[in-house]
């Protein structure tokens, strides 16, 4: 089996959560989402590891998950996101009415590879499901690595809670019916790693979320 090492980064103006996902044994890693500043932190881990960043993958478009992301293209890593975001990867002053603090630096990402829907994509040699879940904003999606038994689920759902529905693009209704369907359809041992606060599971989420019930 190959063995991952996960790392955990809050960062940025609001303590985002990024992930690094290592392989020790053929020096890859990958990013999931990249507040702001959280290269300063990644830099001497990846070092220290001799691990190469091979991937930075976006969960959705907010500005407080894609911060860093520019940065850390121009070093040569590719970035995934969905389409349905591409107005906040491309554009991010539009979300400057509600960005804290309002005179951050919000810097335009070009993703490289957009994904969609039932897309399996490669992370460190692992297929990843990708499942799109709309209703926090329009581009959210989800990376769950059945082998490894975790969901990078970005805003979708959070420990005891569900991402907000009332930023523009968000919706409640569809963000409750995609929890239901996509999330809460996982196996329930699947551990849940979301953009902000503790991680959970499928099996507690569908027992105590108060926001959606199975």
């Amino acid at each position: 089996a190959v063995s991952f090492e996960l790392k955990i980064f809050p960062a940025g103006y609001i303590q985002t959560n990024a992930f690094l996902l290592s392989n020790l044994d053929t020096k890859e890693s990958v990013l999931i989402d990249a507040p702001h500043s959280v290269w300063d932190d990644l830099d001497p881990v990846l070092s220290e590891n001799g691990c190469t960043l091979k991937a930075l993958f976006l969960t959705h478009g907010h500005y407080d998950h894609i911060g860093d992301a520019a940065r850390i293209q121009k070093m040569g890593v590719p970035v995934y996101g969905h389409k349905d975001d591409k107005i906040f990867y491309e554009t991010p002053e539009v979300m400057r009415s509600y960005s804290y603090p309002p005179d951050m630096t919000l810097e335009p990402v070009m993703i490289d590879h957009w994904v969609d829907q039932g897309d399996v994509v490669p992370m460190l040699g692992e297929p990843v499901e990708i499942r799109h879940i709309p209703g926090h904003c329009p581009g959210n999606v989800v990376f769950w690595i059945p082998d490894e038994e975790i969901c990078f689920v970005g805003d979708v759902i959070f420990s005891g809670s569900i991402g907000r529905a009332d930023l523009p693009g968000g919706d409640f209704a569809m963000l409750e019916r995609s929890i239901r369907e996509k999330i809460y359809g996982l196996p329930n041992h699947t551990k849940l790693l979301p953009g902000h606060g503790p991680d959970t599971s499928v099996e507690i989420e569908k027992e105590s979320n108060p926001f959606v019930r199975p």
